[in-house]
């Protein structure tokens, strides 16, 4: 976050003096060009740090952890993005990390890693149905049954057609 800080700061102050050079060559550009110049590099920066930090933070997970969903953001002060929506979080499955129980081969447990931007990294122990189509996140409440059974965990339906559990049971 620092660094992105000082890339934008850096940007408004290149921006403004290319401006503040070319007003003093040129002579014709107003004077409110150089503030205008600098917040047009500022925003510049910013919202290309915006739209590459999915790629950055997606090609730095190691091996055998693969994007599973992302959530692609709009938002009215920021009208670009209706037209070219960006990822603001994904979830990852440490597809090494997946154990199935032997007297309940339909379940899988997998680390899930729920990625947001600005925000610090989730990780997750899961649970996933695969017949059932739902999923149990592993707490300090939940116990694992000698049948594979799962204790005091709460269920949600996860349908057929979600992308982590695919990932998971696939």
């Amino acid at each position: 976050m620092l660094f992105e800080l000082i890339a934008v700061l850096t940007a408004g102050f290149l921006g403004g003096g290319l401006a503040l050079i070319l007003r003093r060559l040129v002579r014709v550009l107003p004077r409110w060009a150089v503030p205008v110049a600098a917040g047009c590099g500022m925003l510049g920066v910013a919202i290309s740090l915006e739209y590459s930090w999915f790629g950055r933070t997606s090609e730095a997970l190691p091996m055998g952890v693969e994007v599973a969903l992302t959530h692609e953001a709009k938002a009215p002060w920021r009208p670009w993005t209706y037209a070219y929506p960006y990822v603001d979080r994904f979830i990852a499955v440490d597809r090494s990390s997946i154990l199935t129980h032997e007297n309940a081969p339909g379940q899988r447990l997998a680390d899930l890693f729920v990625f947001a931007r600005w925000q610090r990294t989730a990780h997750v122990k899961a649970v996933f149905d695969c017949e059932a189509g739902r999923r149990a996140d592993i707490t300090g409440a939940t116990r694992l049954g000698e049948d594979g059974s799962l204790d005091g965990a709460t269920w949600y339906d996860t349908g057929a057609d979600n992308p982590v559990a695919r990932r998971v049971c696939a």
